[in-house]
C-alpha cells in the first residue's frame, strides 16, 4: 500500500487520503439502480426472474424455496460446519438477548405518568449477500435479533443459487420464507412487494454498492413506506498500530477486509515507518496465498498507510475517517479507545482479529460504512423494534402542569393548544364546585 506522511500533507491532500474507493462513487450507479427498481415495480416476479438470469446466470421459476428444498439443503451441510454455526449462534444470541430493553414507567411529578414502550417491527426483510462470498454469518446477525425482538414476519432474500449453509443457518434461526433473488432487484421486491415476495416494513443487511444505493432509493421513495437499517455498503477496516505491533497480524487483518470485494478499502494508521514497511512486505507474502487474491489486490489499490506522529493523532485521524471496523493493535489499546468517537465496531489487542466479530464473538457485524459511523450505530436488537411513549395524567396532575403548558402555548401563539388545557381546567374547577 502507498505510505503517506500525514504531517506533510496539505489539508486538501489529507481529505483526499481519507476518500473511499472511487468505485463507490460510480456516476452511473444511481440511474442503473433506478432502472432496476422501476422494472421490479412494473413487472414484479417477471423482472426478478429476468435479473436472476442477467446478473446471476440462473433460471428460476419458483422464487420461494419449498420446504423440501430447505430440508435437502440443510441435509447437505457438513456436521463440522453445523457445529461452528451452533457455537456462533449461541454467542450472538446471548449478546443480543442481553439487549432486551426494560420498560420505562415513571411519574415525572405527582399525577403525571410517562411510559416508554417497545414493540417489534411486524415485517422485516433480511438481505444476505451471496455470489462469490456467501455470507453465512450475516444470516445469524440478522435472523437472530429479528427473532429475539419478536418480529412476526421475517423474510430472507439472497442471490441464487443460495448456498446450502445460508439456508441451513436461516432454518436454524426460524426463517421459513427464503427467496432466491439478490442485488438491487431484491431490495426493490422487499420494498414494493411482488406476486411472490411480500412487502416489508424495514430492510436489513449489508451489500455491494448496488444494494446500498437501492436501499437508499427505496427508503426515500414516496411510493414505499419502508425504512432501512443503515448505509451498509462495501467493507472497510482501519488499523491503528504502534511500533510493537505484529506486522503479520496487521497484514492479515487488512487482507481479511480487502478480500470482500474490489470496492472494499483498508487503511493502516501508524507512528512507525518501520512497521509500515514490514506490513507491506507481509501483505505481498500473504496476498499470494489467497484464493481471492485478485479481488484483494484491487481493493489494496485504493487503500493506503498513513504515518502519524503519535497515537493521539492516530485516534484523531481514525475519527475523521469513521471506519466500519477499527482494530487497535498497540501496547495499551484501551488508552487509545478513550479517544475513539467514530467506529462501527472496535477490536482491541493483538489477539482480537476482526474475523471474530464477523463470525462468532457475539457482536453484530452489520455496521455503518462510508464514514456514517460518526452518526450511525452498529446494528442491535433495538433496530428491530419501534419505541413509543405513553402519558396519563390525573386531574390533579393536569392542574399542576396547566399553567406551564398554557404559558408555553401562548408564547408560541398556538391558541388551540392552550385552549385544550383551559377547557379541562374549567371542567375540573366546575366539578370541584359542584362537589
Amino acid at each position: 500500500m502507498d505510505i503517506l506522511n500525514w504531517q506533510t500533507l496539505t489539508p486538501s491532500a489529507k481529505q483526499a487520503a481519507l476518500l473511499r474507493s472511487p468505485l463507490i462513487g460510480d456516476a452511473n450507479l444511481e440511474q442503473s439502480v433506478a432502472t432496476i427498481i422501476e422494472a421490479v415495480v412494473n413487472d414484479g416476479d417477471q423482472a426478478l426472474r429476468r435479473f436472476n438470469k442477467q446478473f446471476d446466470n440462473v433460471n428460476i421459476d419458483q422464487l420461494k424455496l419449498s420446504k423440501d428444498e430447505i430440508a435437502n439443503a440443510c441435509a447437505a451441510v457438513p456436521e463440522q460446519l453445523k457445529q461452528a454455526i451452533a457455537q456462533a449462534k449461541g454467542n450472538i444470541k446471548a449478546f443480543h438477548q442481553a439487549q432486551i430493553s426494560t420498560k420505562v414507567d415513571i411519574e415525572t411529578q405527582p399525577g403525571v405518568r410517562c411510559e416508554l414502550r417497545t414493540e417489534p417491527i411486524e415485517k422485516v426483510g433480511l438481505y444476505i449477500p451471496g455470489g462469490t462470498a456467501p455470507l453465512i454469518s450475516t444470516v445469524l446477525m440478522l435472523a437472530l435479533p429479528a427473532k429475539i425482538a419478536g418480529c412476526a414476519k421475517r423474510v430472507l432474500v439472497s442471490p441464487p443459487p443460495i448456498n446450502d449453509a445460508i439456508i441451513y443457518a436461516a432454518n436454524a434461526c426460524g426463517i421459513t420464507e427464503i427467496y432466491q433473488v439478490g442485488g438491487a432487484q431484491a431490495i426493490a421486491a422487499l420494498a414494493f412487494g411482488t406476486e411472490s415476495v411480500p412487502q416489508v416494513d424495514k430492510i436489513f443487511g449489508p451489500g455491494n454498492r448496488f444494494v446500498t444505493e437501492a436501499k437508499r432509493a427505496v427508503s426515500q421513495d414516496s411510493r414505499a413506506t419502508v425504512s432501512i437499517d443503515m448505509p451498509a455498503g462495501p467493507s472497510e477496516v482501519l488499523v491503528i498500530a504502534d511500533a510493537d505491533a505484529n506486522a503479520e497480524f496487521v497484514a492479515a487483518d487488512l487482507l481479511s477486509q480487502a478480500e470482500h470485494g474490489p470496492d472494499s478499502q483498508v487503511m493502516l494508521v501508524t507512528d512507525s515507518s518501520i512497521l509500515a514497511d514490514q506490513v507491506n512486505q507481509a501483505l505481498t507474502q500473504q496476498l499470494a496465498l489467497l484464493s481471492r487474491s485478485e479481488v484483494a489486490k484491487t481493493a489494496l489499490g485504493c487503500s493506503r498507510t498513513l504515518l502519524v506522529s503519535n497515537m493521539i493523532e492516530a485516534a484523531a485521524v481514525s475519527n475523521r475517517y469513521g471506519p466500519e471496523h477499527l482494530i487497535i493493535q498497540t501496547a495499551q489499546p484501551r488508552d487509545i479507545l478513550v479517544n475513539i468517537r467514530a467506529a462501527g465496531s472496535v477490536f482491541l489487542g493483538p489477539y482480537t482479529p476482526e474475523s471474530v466479530g464477523d463470525y462468532a464473538s457475539g457482536t453484530n457485524h452489520v455496521l455503518p460504512t462510508y464514514g456514517y459511523s460518526k452518526t450511525v450505530s452498529s446494528l442491535s436488537l433495538a433496530d428491530f423494534s419501534r419505541r413509543f411513549t405513553v402519558q396519563e395524567l390525573t386531574p390533579a396532575g393536569l392542574v399542576s402542569l396547566s399553567d406551564t403548558v398554557m404559558i408555553l402555548a401562548a408564547a408560541e401563539q398556538l391558541d388551540a393548544h392552550k385552549n385544550a388545557v383551559a377547557l379541562r381546567i374549567a371542567a375540573i374547577n366546575n366539578q370541584a364546585l359542584e362537589a
